[in-house]
């Protein structure tokens, strides 16, 4: 069998349709590639015996809200997310399973090139020795990739099928209750099906942008204004002033956050206690900074600024101390004074380099739960707050855990978390594959 195969790649069907009728048949029958074939054979013998369980298990998929009244022993009843995880896992066992039969094939077709080349069949001891050269980095990589499908994938393929069902309180949670496919029903309802919840949404998604936008633009600008300041500045205790003006970012966010929400509080907080001391306030005024809805977003957004400036500071000092100093002094000699160097100089240099970092500012601040959730809470309420959980400072983020946490409405809060990753990620692809920095690696 093996020994008719031609060696000028007229054969090479023949190897092709030997390989796609059982995994490894082709290293067997065709190519004497004994070790290879019985490791893939082996393979697919093992995924044969799991082909019932790995049905029953899309069965249940297919069919998570069958009624299962009948069942009188409730621990015998199959829970509708539980089915829909394991279903999900037997998807993965197959697209692995296909994977490997796909990479089989391959392995065939180019061990028949490599036939026609030498004119020879491979030495089995080959394909063993091949662990250690040409296979090692599939086989190093094999374990992590494992995990990451079904730990990573799995469980975001999951989280993105959860909007597609009824999946919320009170009726529909498990084990009490049942939770069926609904199709785009929760899509619909919030993308303009439902008022009230197509409003907040609106609301919430414009508010999310806002702040992300401007919690990273203040910090960067701000950063890059001390970092300038204290390049220039002619003192010798530069240093010490850094060490302060790290300290915001090096204090964990939510203890910083907790500290400002009782400085800020509106009636008995620091700030305000003050402000009434030195007369900027009536004894009886006082500023909402965290109860007023505008306020408080200008209050959230001031905040972030405090915290997250040292962080762009010391980023762009060290991107400043890597311009040589022959540019500045160039530029001093034909007379351009400091706000010209920096206009022209410093500024689109220190950006060339650090617009990626700005773009992953951005998203990290779209999804920036700390700040918003331990400063605010989400708050004030607003009028929908009562039947959506959101309220005026939430961005996507914290509301998706008050539906989730707070009020067990899985279904619209799997819809929100596939919208943020819908448009961010391709987002955040687009910008970094055009970045000037990221296409060429150096300035």
């Amino acid at each position: 069998m093996g020994t008719s195969l031609a060696t000028d790649g007229s054969d090479r069907k023949k190897v092709l349709y030997t390989s796609l009728i059982f995994m490894g048949l082709g290293h067997i029958v065709r190519l004497k590639e004994w070790v290879k074939g019985i490791f893939f054979a082996l393979i697919e013998v093992i995924f044969i015996c799991f082909i019932p369980l790995i049905c029953t298990k899309l069965y249940d998929l297919v069919n998570i809200g069958v009624d299962q009244s009948s069942i009188t022993d409730a621990s015998q009843r199959k829970m509708s997310t539980f089915m829909m995880i394991d279903g999900f896992v037997a998807i993965a066992f197959i697209a692995i399973f296909a994977v490997i039969y796909y990479i089989s094939v391959k392995s065939a077709l180019h061990s028949y090139e490599d036939y026609c080349v030498n004119g020879q069949y491979a030495d089995n001891r080959d394909a063993l020795r091949g662990i250690s050269g040409k296979a090692f980095p599939i086989v190093g990589l094999t374990p992590a990739l494992a995990l990451i499908i079904f730990f990573v994938i799995v469980p975001l393929v999951f989280a993105a099928a959860s909007g597609f069902t009824n999946w919320s309180n009170p009726d529909h949670i498990p084990p009490g209750g049942s939770v069926n496919w609904v199709g785009l029903e929760n899509y619909i309802d919030m993308f303009g099906g439902n008022a009230t919840w197509a409003s907040s949404f609106g609301r919430i998604a414009i508010w999310t942008l806002i702040w992300g936008a401007c919690a990273t633009g203040t910090s960067y600008f701000a950063g890059m204004v001390m970092a300038v300041i204290l390049n220039e500045a002619k003192i010798k205790i530069k240093p010490l002033f850094r060490a302060i003006f790290i300290l915001p970012y090096a204090i964990p966010s939510i203890l910083s956050m907790m500290v400002w929400k009782n400085l800020l509080n509106g009636s008995a907080g620091t700030v305000n206690r003050t402000l009434r001391a030195i007369g900027i306030l009536g004894e009886t005024q006082s500023i909402g900074w965290l109860s007023d809805s505008t306020m408080a977003k200008f209050t959230c957004i001031l905040i972030n600024l405090w915290q997250g400036f040292p962080y762009f500071m010391m980023l762009i000092a060290g991107q400043m101390t890597a311009i040589s100093a022959d540019i500045f002094e160039a530029a001093a000699i034909d007379g351009a004074n400091k706000v010209q160097i920096f206009k022209s100089i410093t500024l689109p240099m220190v950006l060339y380099q650090t617009i990626p970092l700005i773009i992953m500012s951005f998203t990290f601040n779209i999804n920036n739960f700390g700040v918003i959730f331990f400063l605010t809470g989400g708050a004030p309420n607003v009028t929908s707050t009562t039947t959506t959980k959101a309220g005026a400072t939430d961005i996507i983020v914290t509301w998706i855990y008050k539906l989730t946490m707070d009020d067990m409405n899985y279904k619209y809060a799997s819809v929100l978390a596939m919208v943020v990753f819908v448009v961010l990620t391709p987002f955040a692809i687009f910008n970094f594959k055009n970045t000037k920095s990221f296409k060429e690696g150096e300035l």
